[in-house]
């Protein structure tokens, strides 16, 4: 069973509902410890600021739990947007600490004015995938759907599953043991989405 991780941030019912268009039978969303516990895998969705998310993940008392799912029980978790970001030591956002499964930290685009590209990086973009993983195998060169003014930057490179081009080159996509975070929104990217999402319940 996937569970959709509901801590009050985040676009659940798009998610939950792209799952069912791919066919995806047991999936749900929930805060409840005793369905989180029976998960196979989690998602961890996320919009806003970094702080105000941290904040309502401490308040849902559900860290302990998926610490435990994904450290011990080796649980697939996979963060989207801020949910992704959410994974990284730190963020410029803010003060709270994030969870610290992706040795990272989330940084704010630092453009050259003479790029004249506009904060936040919003639109399709394509991405490149650095090293071949089950996640992201795709028949086709894929693009994803972005809203984003802040990027993770991975301190071990390892981890830095894709990258994608917006003035300049970052991460987009992370990847340690059990753990997996996407920028972009999968619920947002049509086929790819569908696509990544699929990959992800077959894990």
């Amino acid at each position: 069973m996937i569970v959709i991780i509901d801590y009050g941030i985040g676009n659940l019912a798009s998610v939950l509902n792209m799952f069912k268009k791919i066919g995806t039978k047991e999936v749900c969303i929930s805060n409840d410890a005793s369905v989180i516990s029976k998960a196979d895998k989690l998602l961890l969705p996320g919009v806003g600021a970094f702080d105000a998310a941290a904040i309502q993940l401490e308040k849902s008392n559900l860290i302990k739990l998926i610490d435990d799912k994904v450290l011990n029980q080796k649980v697939p978790l996979l963060g989207i947007c801020l949910g992704m970001q959410l994974l990284t030591k730190r963020s410029e956002e803010g003060e709270k600490n994030g969870l610290g499964y992706i040795d990272a930290e989330t940084v704010k685009f630092n453009l050259d004015p003479s790029l004249k590209l506009k904060v936040p990086h919003m639109g399709w973009n394509y991405i490149n995938v650095k090293q071949a993983n089950p996640l992201i195998e795709m028949e086709t060169k894929s693009r994803f759907y972005f809203v984003h003014s802040y990027y993770v930057k991975c301190f071990d490179e390892r981890q830095s599953l894709a990258t994608c081009q917006f003035g300049t080159e970052f991460t987009c996509m992370v990847n340690k043991d059990n753990v997996f975070g996407a920028q972009f929104h999968p619920e947002k990217s049509l086929k790819f989405g569908m696509k990544l999402l699929e990959n992800f319940s077959k894990l």
